[in-house]
């Protein structure tokens, strides 16, 4: 398989992704997919060969074999790395749909762009993010969770003993080279949990990010209304002052009006 084609392709992730994710993408190529390549497959290219069991009947190693190992350690990595890494090429295509939406945009509109920054994680695109990142913490577990599962744990046994048809009876199997095999196993092991801590912990940057704007645009929004509340609420205390000023000279001038009336009005005469 052409890892290098795929780094090649996975490279433009780095310019969409945070800090975690660049150092996730970092450790998946280099403590990952390059001691894979190296030394991983060199490990395990003499599984078979150098099955050994203590019987000569004819299918016995080769069931025994297959009952032992139901799936290759390497072909099983091979597919959860190719599983793991594809979730990032979901924000790559979101980002070049992007792009070609604001390319017609421009088109049409007179040189005005539809996205300030394409790549810039927001709307649709944050989502796509944090639903590759849930895609590959996922992938990750799930891989983990299978080659524990098929394997009744991390370990790998110098001495199996299996007794299915068409052995005799219950014969000794011995693999070779198992301390180095188990020496690998737990470092892709602890690479996986290492890679899935980090998407976790970008998943909780994104979101505490995410919930930091929205307090920080509800308070603007706050300060937005009370900065225009405020010449209301003033000029409401103002004209209730002038209504008050303006009593004494109404009540005043009622009384003139009153003094004024009883003045016209004639005295009775004496009977």
């Amino acid at each position: 398989m052409n890892w290098v084609g795929l780094q090649s392709l996975l490279s433009g992730v780095n310019e969409y992704s945070t800090v975690f994710g660049r150092v996730w993408l970092s450790m998946v190529f280099v403590f990952r997919v390059m001691v894979f390549v190296v030394a991983a497959q060199r490990v395990w290219g003499d599984e078979s060969k150098d099955f050994v069991c203590n019987t000569a009947q004819p299918g016995c190693i080769n069931v025994c074999y297959d009952h032992i190992f139901p799936i290759s350690h390497i072909r099983l990595w091979a597919l959860q790395l190719i599983f793991v890494t594809c979730p990032s090429l979901m924000v790559v295509a979101h980002v070049k749909f992007r792009e070609g939406k604001d390319s017609k945009y421009t088109t049409t509109h007179e040189g005005s762009h539809l996205y300030a920054n394409p790549g810039k994680k927001r709307g649709g695109l944050w989502w796509t993010y944090l639903a590759s990142l849930i895609f590959k913490a996922g992938f990750d577990a799930g891989f983990l969770y299978i080659l524990y599962y098929i394997y009744d744990g991390y370990d790998m046994p110098r001495l199996s003993k299996c007794s299915l048809e068409p052995c005799p009876n219950t014969v000794d199997c011995y693999i070779s080279r198992p301390t180095e095999k188990k020496i690998f196993t737990i470092f892709m092991v602890v690479s996986s949990a290492i890679c899935i801590l980090m998407c976790i912990c970008e998943m909780l940057y994104l979101i505490c990010k995410r919930f930091q704007k929205l307090i920080v645009k509800k308070e603007a929004e706050s300060h937005e209304m009370t900065a225009l509340t405020a010449p209301r609420s003033r000029s409401k205390s103002t004209r209730s002052k002038v209504s008050v000023r303006e009593d004494p000279t109404n009540t005043a001038s009622i009384q003139n009006l009153c003094n004024v009336k009883m003045e016209e009005v004639p005295p009775e005469k004496k009977k």
